[in-house]
């Protein structure tokens, strides 16, 4: 039996833009998410540090993004902006609602659960997905959209102020029913 087609990953339509590094306590890559990073488990982001973005940078963006939903578009669980330069760790958690952790003037827009948070992991029983967290070097302070910005609006947003892009993948299965 084959592997079913994987959707592309995220950026692979974008422009090519500098890569620099992410790391997490919480998750190494391609590993498997911690019960804490799974929506009806923990509901919590990772931590997350990244170093060696692109001079020029002057804000930062976050998001979480599965490309293998079975909705044809993919499924954005976290969408965190206009986090200022000065910033380069998010603790564990920081994507929760209370916006405990986050810098003044950082933006939580809705992701596609419909919360203005970070939420975890939930495929269809029996599936493995990957969950790409990406941190963006913006080349603005302010991204322009507001909190109630659809993720795919913010999305085209940073394709044209991305001056550097640090990855990070992870996977989940749900189990089978």
């Amino acid at each position: 039996m084959s592997e079913p087609k994987r959707a592309p990953l995220p950026h692979d339509f974008h422009p090519e833009v500098p890569s620099f590094s992410v790391v997490s306590e919480d998750l190494a890559p391609g590993a498997v998410l911690a019960d804490a990073q799974v929506h009806a488990e923990g509901n919590t982001s990772p931590q997350l540090r990244w170093e060696g973005f692109p001079e020029g940078t002057k804000s930062f963006a976050v998001t979480c993004f599965d490309p293998d939903a079975p909705t044809g578009s993919g499924f954005w669980h976290w969408v965190l902006f206009d986090i200022p330069v000065s910033v380069t760790e998010l603790p564990a958690g920081a994507g929760s609602g209370d916006f405990a952790g986050l810098p003044e003037g950082a933006v939580h827009a809705r992701n596609d659960y419909g919360s203005k948070d970070f939420g975890g992991a939930a495929p269809p029983a029996g599936e493995n997905h990957r969950y790409v967290f990406t941190v963006y070097a913006v080349d603005t302070e302010k991204l322009g959209p507001d909190g109630d910005t659809p993720p795919a609006a913010v999305g085209f947003n940073l394709r044209f102020h991305t001056l550097g892009r640090a990855q990070l993948l992870g996977e989940y299965a749900a189990p089978a029913s």
